[in-house]
């Protein structure tokens, strides 16, 4: 594809970004009172923008004009960041992580696959090297502790002389007794023909009735083939099979591979020379334009002072360099202008002192009807919730889209590229910005010689000599004061390694095996279907269970977007921590090592039988936690993986566990989530199979976001059964019945599925494929010895669920609006039998 279509793909998602802008700008300023208007209207805005991000994130992996790119990619933050901002909204909405968008799909004509969020590829390619250097200095650690070695140890015994000529004799002599045998059979063979020959005698003699019998099973055969062959045709046109060769690369794809990977070496030729070309602009620009840019403003400035010298009499009050120098004077306006508010700012100061006092007065009142209004019910603040009208809480990412879309107006969209064939950076947009660089560079330096001339000035022509200036007794007790508050935090968040290396720190936690290798798994390979009856089923007014593409899509949002971008981490929503909790073998520890591998973070394991035993004691558990939160920050993004984190909040600890100290971190992880900041990187990722045993409240209080894992659904586990068997070198044919398996294995996991396939699917049973075919039965017989995931388990996830913070909002909301309904219907009733006495 060429760059002028990607240059059209982008012009068509900025026209719609534009009127989706339009449309929020619209819909802010009406509020709403009726919270099915107010979630169609979110999530309408929602799958737009998801459109847009799609189509952006492949203009930006593609497009290499370099200054293009520095646009896309701030629009890319905005809408990512606005696309959690929207999610944030529809779950305080909904109070439920999962939404479902059945009806609002069909109206916008777009199908389930274009709701799924995609992971920009910029995330691991701009860090590549980053990562790969990573990943051998981990290596080269592991090699040298030997931690990386196989669990499974083979040892060889020497055998001696005499019994290993025993061993060659037997295997020997067995040989030659199969050899005799296959010998012997071979006579016995003839011997039986010669003796049905000499029986028959004549019939064997009349060869016509035997071409006859050959025929017919040749015909037989040969039609049966001609109609398996036809019916296939058949499928294939109506659209009920796949074409031949539907799954192998075809060229068109080889080609286009090899396209890519020349667009992204264009890509870094065109950025590398796009920096060389900011310096080299840069000095050309201060030898050519430099002198002139400093003649002007030191004229500029010298007409200042006589202009204020002749309207006020004195000469004016020169700018700190703190302040802005003489920028802030000359920043649009005329020196008459400057005058004029250097005479009202001074009214302006005693009007806002008044207006200070006023205010004070009024929140002091305020507050004391604030805190009569605060008590009440639950159910009563609920109800006056549902009363009260609905807003969108302020955007941050709104602005930043705005600028983008107004800078794209500006420059690119009609812009004429005819002499950029090549997509290089444009010289001029670099001379603009370069420009307004070397202005401020040398503002400084003329604001200290007019400083000066200033001072000549008032001597000369006033006799004036400059008064001290005052307040600098006051800003030293401030930096005092300052100095003071420093060291008090000083002593809070002392650093315990001060005199040490992270590259040294990095090295103890592996040893130490805090600091894990992550396994490469990315989330596409998290295999599920879409929720079809989401919406159907809300409304009949049953809740349904969410399914695994819902919650992949929850990881990439809460996830995978935060981490990888820094822009949306400041500004989106703040998750620091989120819990996966569901039965084992749903996929929760490969969702925790997805998110490493598509962001390139490290993975530190916190889990209470990893540290057990490791840094004792109150020193060094904070020695040990402070060690992995500074090697964490220092090479963000990272992700802290509690697994089984039930173990940390045990309401009562096991005999058995006793002596690991599982509750360790118990007391530490609510102080750590308050020491991250928006700057920090850091996700802490909890993995649960029994959220059943901990103490719910404080578990609730560390973890912000809790994502239910189910087990997988029908139509999942048919995707499912698919996948895993051709992705382990299995043949899907007519003989092997995935619908049936599908069927069968309900309230199976997925580990448990990819299990059984990896031990039905042997090398032998491969290279057996072709004479004989796999079947269903091979892998139900397999499964037998397998416990499923009974109904009773899946709904103990789902009555503790309902126990945590937003579960409890979820069904209170609906109760609330239950009793609401039937409220209603009562009184038109009522309305109805009044009417009919009349």
């Amino acid at each position: 594809m060429s760059n002028q279509m990607y240059n059209k793909m982008w012009h068509q998602a900025q026209e719609a970004l534009n009127s989706l802008l339009d449309k929020e700008s619209e819909k802010m300023t009406e509020p709403q009172r009726n919270k099915i208007i107010v979630f169609q209207m979110l999530a309408t805005f929602y799958i737009k923008y998801v459109q847009i991000f799609r189509n952006m994130e492949n203009v930006y992996d593609q497009i290499v004009h370099p200054q293009k790119r520095m646009l896309i990619r701030k629009i890319l933050d905005g809408v990512m960041g606005r696309i959690l901002e929207l999610k944030n909204e529809m779950v305080e909405l909904e109070m439920t992580e999962f939404h479902y968008f059945d009806d609002i799909l069909q109206d916008l004509k777009l199908a389930p696959q274009q709701l799924d969020v995609p992971i920009p590829r910029y995330f691991l390619k701009e860090r590549l090297e980053v990562i790969k250097g990573r990943e051998k200095i981990l290596a080269r650690i592991l090699n040298e502790c030997r931690l990386n070695l196989p669990n499974v140890k083979f040892t060889v015994k020497s055998l001696p002389l005499e019994e290993a000529i025993k061993l060659i004799q037997i295997a020997e002599r067995a040989r030659q007794g199969r050899l005799r045998a296959l010998f012997m059979k071979q006579i016995f063979l003839q011997e039986c023909r010669a003796k049905e020959i000499k029986l028959l005698g004549q019939k064997l003699a009349d060869t016509s009735l035997a071409a006859l019998q050959i025929q017919k099973v040749w015909r037989g055969f040969h039609q049966s083939k001609k109609t398996v062959k036809e019916r296939e045709e058949e499928m294939i046109f109506l659209g009920m099979k796949p074409p031949p060769l539907f799954n192998e690369v075809s060229a068109a794809i080889i080609r286009s591979e090899h396209v890519t990977r020349l667009r992204n070496e264009v890509q870094l030729k065109h950025e590398q020379s796009y920096k060389e070309a900011l310096v080299s602009i840069k000095e050309e620009l201060k030898l050519m334009e430099g002198p002139d840019i400093k003649e002007h403003l030191q004229d500029q400035i010298r007409q200042w002072f006589i202009e204020c010298r002749n309207l006020t009499g004195t000469f004016p009050e020169y700018p700190n360099e703190e302040e802005g120098g003489s920028a802030i004077i000359f920043s649009n306006k005329t020196p008459e202008q400057v005058i004029e508010d250097i005479l009202t700012s001074q009214d302006e100061e005693e009007k806002l002192k008044k207006k200070k006092k006023k205010e004070e007065k009024e929140k002091k009142s305020k507050k004391g009807k604030k805190a009569k209004e605060k008590k009440g019910s639950p159910k009563e603040k609920m109800a006056k919730e549902e009363d009260e009208e609905w807003k969108m809480s302020p955007s941050l990412f709104l602005q930043l889209m705005e600028e983008g879309n107004s800078l794209y107006k500006d420059t690119w969209m009609n812009k004429d590229e005819s002499w950029n064939f090549p997509q290089s950076y444009d010289p001029e947009m670099i001379k603009e910005e370069k420009r307004k660089e070397l202005e401020s560079e040398i503002r400084v330096q003329v604001d200290e010689l007019m400083r000066h001339e200033l001072k000549n000035l008032k001597l000369a022509v006033n006799k004036e000599m400059e008064h001290p200036f005052q307040g600098k007794k006051g800003k030293k007790q401030g930096k005092g004061k300052k100095g003071r508050k420093r060291g008090r935090r000083g002593k809070k968040d002392k650093d315990l390694t001060a005199d040490r290396t992270i590259e040294s720190l990095y090295q103890e936690l592996v040893e130490e095996g805090l600091l894990i290798q992550a396994l490469k798994v990315h989330l596409s390979d998290y295999v599920g279907e879409y929720s079809y009856l989401g919406t159907t089923l809300r409304q009949v007014a049953v809740e349904p269970m969410p399914s695994l593409l819902d919650v992949r899509q929850l990881i990439t949002l809460y996830g995978i977007l935060p981490l990888g971008s820094a822009e949306v981490h400041e500004k989106a929503p703040l998750v620091k921590s989120l819990l996966l909790a569901g039965p084992p073998g749903v996929g929760k520890k490969m969702l925790v090592h997805a998110i490493c591998t598509e962001t390139g973070a490290n993975l530190f394991n916190l889990s209470a039988s990893n540290i057990a035993g490791k840094y004792p004691g109150k020193s060094g558990l904070q020695m040990m936690l402070h060690l992995v939160f500074k090697v964490a920050r220092q090479l963000q993004p990272s992700v802290v993986w509690i697994q089984d984190t039930e173990k940390t909040f045990y309401r009562k600890v096991p005999q058995a566990e006793r002596p690991n100290e599982p509750k360790r971190l118990k007391k530490q992880l609510p102080k750590l989530l308050k020491l991250l900041k928006p700057d920090d990187r850091i996700l802490i990722v909890g993995t649960t199979h029994r959220p059943f045993d901990a103490e719910l409240q404080s578990f609730c209080r560390v973890y912000q976001k809790i994502i239910l894992v189910p087990r997988p659904d029908y139509a999942s586990r048919y995707v499912l059964w698919k996948q895993i068997i051709l992705r382990n070198g299995g043949v899907l044919t007519n003989a092997l019945n995935i619908s049936c398996l599908s069927k069968v294995t309900d309230g199976f996991t997925q580990g448990q599925i990819v299990k059984v396939i990896k031990e039905v699917l042997t090398d032998r049973r491969i290279r057996q494929q072709s004479y004989k075919p796999l079947t269903a039965v091979e892998f139900i017989t397999m499964m037998t010895s397998m416990n499923p995931v009974y109904k009773e388990e899946e709904e103990s996830f789902k009555n503790w669920y309902a126990k945590t913070p937003l579960g409890r909002k979820r069904l209170l909301s609906l109760t609330v609006g239950g009793n609401k309904e039937k409220e209603k219907e009562k009184g038109k009733k009522k309305g109805k039998k009044e009417k009919r006495k009349k």
